[in-house]
């Protein structure tokens, strides 16, 4: 069991959650959020550096058995590339996103109390 955990742009979501759909993953957890990376750029004012603005983001969470991390990491990629990229580009632009994949040690159901690959 893996946990999935995707950070794209917010309007991106619509078109990966559809994409998620479509290969059937329905159980995701979406959360807005704030931060930068490489896209952030350095402003000067007054003479100094000021700290780059936070992008609002979207994360998701996808708990998913071993069979499927494969299928949910590709239709993310695919799904979260900007849209100004020709659909046969390898690459997107910078700020895309990013995926993390974690192990889970184990799930429970709250309302069957079933555990592991069962739970999920």
């Amino acid at each position: 069991m893996k946990l999935i955990i995707a950070i794209i742009r917010e309007t991106q979501l619509d078109q990966v959650r559809e994409a998620l759909i479509e290969a059937e993953i329905t159980r995701i957890t979406v959360t807005r959020v704030s931060g930068h990376g490489r896209q952030q750029t350095v402003e000067i004012y007054r003479g100094k550096k000021v700290v780059p603005n936070l992008v609002p983001k979207i994360k998701l969470e996808i708990a998913v058995n071993d069979d499927f991390v494969d299928v949910t990491i590709n239709t993310i990629k695919k799904a979260a590339r900007s849209n100004d990229q020709i659909e046969t580009s390898e690459h997107g632009t910078i700020g895309d996103g990013k995926i993390f994949i974690l192990p889970i040690e184990d799930c429970i159901r709250i309302r069957t109390d079933e555990r592991g690959t069962k739970a999920i």
